[in-house]
Formats: structure tokens, C-alpha cells, sequence
């Protein structure tokens, strides 16, 4: 598996990572290749080539519906970035705000650490909670196109 800052290096992967993030917060939270391709303006197999890697990584999830893929975001292994990155955003470097009181408030681990668990928990919800809609959308039309289907079976009889 390939280390998650190699993963986020690349601007392509990137930017497909943003699309994700912003589709999870405004749709279904999936996206198929070609809405992805017809987003950043690459090419099918350069998209093709980028969602390999961010699947590789963990960072982006796959489900099959019949002849299409659907992609969403997967944001866990980018939480070893986020525990990478928080020590420096907690410093006072020179020239920074000198307001004690927002300093505490912003620079505190355990406010940031709480704010991530809870935006992982509430993306984590909403795509659990799209994925089993979608889920009960197609067994529900499973079970209605059998249920056509033995009726007029009867009804030949």
C-alpha cells in the first residue's frame, strides 16, 4: 500500500478527492468515471489510472452496480495526515494571532481531535445511510420484478 502522503502528493488525485468530498456533501456520495472524467476534464484512463491508486490507499471505496462502478470517499487513512499536520497548526510562530483566549480555544488537541472524530462519524453516517437507501432501493425493486414476474406466470396458466 502505498504511503498516504505519496497518495495526496499528486494534483490529479487530489483534485479527485475534492470532487468526492464535495459530491459526499451535496449527493449520494458516489460517482461513476465518467462523472469524474466529465468533472476534472481528463481523460477516462488517466481518471481510470488515479482512482486505482486512491483505492490502493484506502482513500476511496468502490461499489459495483450492475455494469458501473461508483466511487466514494473513504477519509480514514487520511487521518494519518491529519495526526501528522496537527502539531504544527498548534504553534505559536511569530506574527500569529496574539489573542491568548483563541489561541487555546483553536490550538487545543482535543478540541481539533474531537471536531475530526465528529466530521469522520457524521461522513461515515451519511454515506452508511445513502449506501443502505440505495441498498433497499434495489431489493425493493428486486422484490416488486419478481413478484410481476410470478403473477404473470400464473396468469398464463
Amino acid at each position: 500500500m502505498a504511503d498516504i502522503f505519496d497518495v495526496v502528493a499528486d494534483e490529479t488525485r487530489r483534485e479527485i478527492l475534492q470532487i468526492l468530498l464535495e459530491n459526499l456533501t451535496t449527493s449520494t456520495g458516489e460517482m461513476s468515471v465518467s462523472e469524474l472524467v466529465s468533472r476534472t476534464g481528463l481523460s477516462q484512463p488517466t481518471v481510470s489510472k488515479q482512482l486505482k491508486v486512491l483505492r490502493e490507499a484506502g482513500v476511496v471505496g468502490v461499489r459495483e452496480d450492475g455494469q458501473h462502478r461508483l466511487y466514494h470517499l473513504d477519509p480514514t487513512p487520511l487521518e494519518e495526515l491529519e495526526d501528522w499536520v496537527i502539531p504544527f497548526l498548534s504553534v505559536n510562530f511569530p506574527g500569529s494571532s496574539t489573542d491568548e483566549y483563541d489561541e487555546r480555544l483553536f490550538a487545543s488537541e482535543a478540541v481539533t481531535a474531537a471536531g475530526s472524530s465528529v466530521g469522520s462519524a457524521a461522513a461515515t453516517t451519511v454515506f452508511q445511510v445513502t449506501q443502505a437507501f440505495g441498498d433497499l432501493q434495489n431489493s425493493t425493486k428486486d422484490a416488486v420484478n419478481k413478484l410481476t414476474s410470478g403473477l404473470r406466470k400464473k396468469g398464463r396458466k
